[in-house]
């Protein structure tokens, strides 16, 4: 390379080397401590994130939670009108024209507290799924604005399901007692029995979350989805007993029915709450079954929807 100086003689050299030359890209971020921004976090990491946000999620799922009913004129009960509608048209339909309460647990006076346990428990489980369905893609423009772990919307989706359960049980609690159903020792399993559907009802909002972040039209496919599963679980009816007595459906299809999640986590709740409900009325290792869907759904649908954590908002 030559130069000409001011003096109008030619000088010859090379420019300095730089410390940087001959460094690749992936180099060159890794020597002054770069990130690709909104890079996937580890695992350990991302879960420290979302418990840094527990404040913003609990806000987020209380605010959402208020403004669902804000426009009707009744506001915040139809939190539990609907679900106690719902019962009221399921106990006409089965309890009465299809006679649903044969074969109830306890005898038929036990057949309202046995469908409206079945009806709340189940509409927790349904509402989450649709809620998270609908988590990232119905609020893009949070996803794109901020920068936050997105598992929170999922989660703060399921807890504003769970807060909504809690106003129904008061009114199950009503229920109870009308029907001579007094409080006892198995109604304290109900904190654990919520807890271990909590645990199964996020996990699941997470797969639906991920699914529906890329097919929107999954929320319009959802509610025939959740119908089927409500028919499949025992919520009008005695499950056992439709399958095995009315029509003696083979064992292996019984027990299969009877460890579906959303049919275990109702049967421990009507055990928990109902005079009658014995454990010879539970499926097979109940229990077992509550926590084993709990922690392979629960922990499962998270470490699914981490995985897509940076493809969320993009496209």
């Amino acid at each position: 390379m030559s130069e000409t100086t001011h003096g109008g003689a030619i000088a010859t050299g090379e420019p300095p080397r730089s410390p940087d030359d001959g460094l690749s890209p992936a180099e060159l971020a890794a020597k002054y401590g770069l990130t690709v921004s909104g890079a996937r976090p580890s695992l350990t990491e991302y879960v420290r994130q979302l418990w840094a946000r527990r404040h913003f999620i609990l806000a987020f799922s209380r605010a959402k939670l208020m403004a669902q009913y804000s426009q009707a004129k009744l506001g915040q009960l139809w939190q539990v009108a609907t679900p106690l509608l719902n019962a009221a048209v399921y106990f006409f339909v089965f309890g009465i024209l299809l006679g649903g309460r044969e074969g109830t647990p306890g005898g038929d006076q036990n057949y309202i507290p046995f469908l409206v346990t079945g009806v709340f428990v189940f509409t927790f489980t349904q509402t989450s799924v649709m809620s998270g369905v609908r988590s990232i893609s119905g609020n893009l423009g949070l996803v794109r604005a901020l920068h936050f772990p997105r598992a929170s919307l999922p989660v703060s989706f399921s807890l504003q399901q769970l807060q909504q359960l809690l106003y129904s049980m008061i009114v199950l609690g009503v229920i109870l007692l009308g029907f001579q159903h007094f409080p006892d020792w198995s109604w304290l399993l109900v904190a654990p029995i919520l807890a271990l559907q909590l645990v199964f009802n996020t996990g699941l909002a997470m797969i639906m979350a991920r699914l529906g972040s890329k097919t929107p039209d999954l929320a319009q496919l959802m509610p025939f989805v959740m119908r089927t599963w409500m028919y499949a679980s025992g919520v009008m009816f005695p499950l056992e007993y439709m399958l095995r007595d009315r029509t003696g459906a083979p064992e292996w299809l019984i027990v299969a029915a009877q460890a579906n999640p959303a049919a275990v986590y109702m049967d421990l709740m009507r055990f928990a709450l109902i005079d009658g409900y014995t454990v010879a009325d539970l499926p097979p290792y109940a229990w077992a079954l509550a926590a084993g869907w709990a922690l392979v759904i629960g922990a499962g649908g998270f470490v699914y929807f981490w995985k897509a954590e940076e493809r969320y908002g993009r496209g």
